[in-house]
């Protein structure tokens, strides 16, 4: 058997605030704190994650003008 993998649910809620946004994942990244060279890639890895770290959901949600609590 294969381990499940279970998604954090706060991934679902930065999800649906960036799919709110209307931003595109660069401006996401450089609103973030991420160089334009390596923005968009970094968002797609984040939303990507199942189990996102603190950090990145910090960055996140000051990027997004939310509070972090509003995710967690």
């Amino acid at each position: 058997m294969g381990k499940e993998r279970t998604e954090d649910p706060s991934m679902r809620k930065v999800r649906k605030l960036f799919d709110k946004s209307g931003l595109t994942q660069a401006e996401l990244g450089a609103k973030m704190g991420y160089r334009p060279t390596s923005a968009r890639q970094a968002v797609s890895q984040f939303l990507k994650s199942g189990n996102p770290q603190i950090g990145m959901l910090r960055r996140f949600a000051k990027a997004m003008g939310v509070k972090l609590e509003t995710l967690i």
